[in-house]
């Protein structure tokens, strides 16, 4: 009989266990927090890394929901752009209404993963200090990609604050500070406007130029009005989306920020119109890549320099699965080659659900993710017998090809990828009966 291990019970691991109880298995998922929502309960805690104290998603509700159970099937009137807080209640209500919480344990780290020659799991876990462990016939990892912070190197040392975003959780403690932001992502932007309402000081310093999206075109989530275009070749589609946004925003330049020399596409979109407000209204102010430190002093490559009393890198973070020995399993460099971003081209048994990052929201696809993996395990659905080749193509031939960093060694175009999912689904799989939404506490 199939026993199956789930490790995470964030967005991605709820559905997978969903998924799999469906298909009548035999489930227990371990995850470190003490409740369901990964990195969207919100801490103050550095060691649990949460989204910081005023995060808002940066796709909306409209493509970012399940579609087993969607926002309006939780709570109708949730605003386009939910909160942290609102999510954690939509997680957590899943949770509930598929009744997860009795397969769920809790306060658990999964110490490691050990393949052994039987081709069964032995699982160890730790638990209030003491070591578990357990036997499965099937390993499906959940644990996400954004845990473990990706510290940048640059010459000299600086001698003020330095912090990575992992570490950041709200604005508060850094009222009067002199704060650069290094990073041009959706983190460090937020993290730049947020600071900027209280320090004395805040910067960004971006080592190449990056197109800023708006949140809203047209009085619609941007996405939405995207989502409208995505039958289009995506070479067309993304020159079509590139000309919206400068027409609607302007460019860089108006901002003080770098031209970005890219194809649009080949970095993650940044969805933050508050930080052009900001720049605009003298609140941020744009810096180029960092030459050295020196001090309290940051070094610029355009030859300017300027004190900082608190550094804060938004650099990313590393994929990292601590629990699998280097030698079997290590995505930390280098390529990804899983199919559909789940399997692997040898090990039937393992299932990496949610290595991928989309243009756009992860949950639908990691919805779909785990209705391919839970039919398989139930014997309902037959990986395809060239699944090496198949690996190896999802290498060389990306969605969209991407500038070459370690961030964007895993990136999907959201519409694209839900669509190959799809091929693999029955025709009725998204539901239709009605749900009978649970009290939101």
């Amino acid at each position: 009989m199939e026993k199956v291990c789930v490790i995470g019970a964030g967005p991605s691991g709820i559905t997978a266990i969903k998924n799999l109880l469906d298909e009548g298995l035999d489930v227990i998922a371990y995850d470190y927090n003490q409740d369901v929502g990964g990195n969207w309960i919100f801490s103050e805690k550095e060691s649990h890394s949460s989204v910081f104290e005023t995060t808002h998603i940066i796709s909306s509700k409209t493509h970012s929901q399940y579609q087993d159970f969607t926002f309006d099937d939780f709570e109708p009137g949730i605003p386009d752009y939910p909160s942290h807080d609102q999510l954690r209640r939509y997680f957590q209500a899943y949770a509930r209404q598929f009744d997860l919480y009795r397969v769920i344990q809790f306060d658990t780290l999964v110490k490691h993963c050990q393949l052994r020659d039987d081709q069964q799991w032995e699982v160890t876990t730790v638990q209030n200090g003491e070591e578990h462990r357990e036997g499965f016939t099937q390993l499906v990892v959940c644990n996400g990609h954004h845990w473990k912070p990706r510290h940048p190197k640059y010459p000299g040392e600086f001698t003020g604050e330095l912090l990575h975003s992992h570490q950041y959780k709200k604005a508060t403690p850094f009222a009067d500070k002199r704060v650069l932001v290094i990073g041009g992502g959706n983190s460090a932007c937020d993290v730049a406007v947020e600071t900027s309402r209280v320090s004395k000081k805040t910067a960004i310093s971006w080592r190449r130029g990056y197109r800023i999206v708006p949140k809203f075109l047209f009085g619609q989530p941007t996405d939405v009005v995207a989502n409208r275009m995505s039958w289009l070749p995506s070479k067309i589609k993304y020159i079509m989306s590139g000309i919206t946004v400068k027409l609607v925003t302007g460019s860089n330049k108006l901002y003080g920020l770098q031209k970005p020399k890219h194809a649009v596409g080949a970095t993650h979109p940044v969805v933050n119109d508050e930080l052009l407000y900001k720049l605009r209204h003298g609140k941020v102010f744009p810096k180029v890549d960092i030459e050295r430190f020196d001090g309290l002093k940051v070094i610029f490559k355009d030859g300017t320099e300027e004190e900082f009393d608190t550094v804060i890198a938004c650099t990313g973070f590393i994929l990292a699965h601590p629990f699998f020995d280097k030698d079997f399993i290590d995505y930390s460099v280098g390529d990804v080659p899983l199919y559909l971003k789940m399997l692997l081209p040898k090990i039937t048994i393992l299932y990496v659900v949610v290595l991928f990052q989309p243009l756009g929201c992860i949950w639908p696809g990691s919805e779909l993710q785990s209705k391919i993996m839970a039919r398989e395990i139930a014997g309902k659905w037959k990986r395809p017998s060239n699944i090496k080749a198949l690996c190896e193509r999802e290498v060389t031939n990306p969605h969209i090809k991407q500038i070459k960093t370690p961030r964007h060694t895993i990136t999907v175009d959201q519409a694209k990828f839900v669509r190959q999912l799809k091929r693999y689904l029955p025709k009725d799989w998204v539901r239709k009966e009605p749900v009978n939404a649970p009290v939101t506490a």
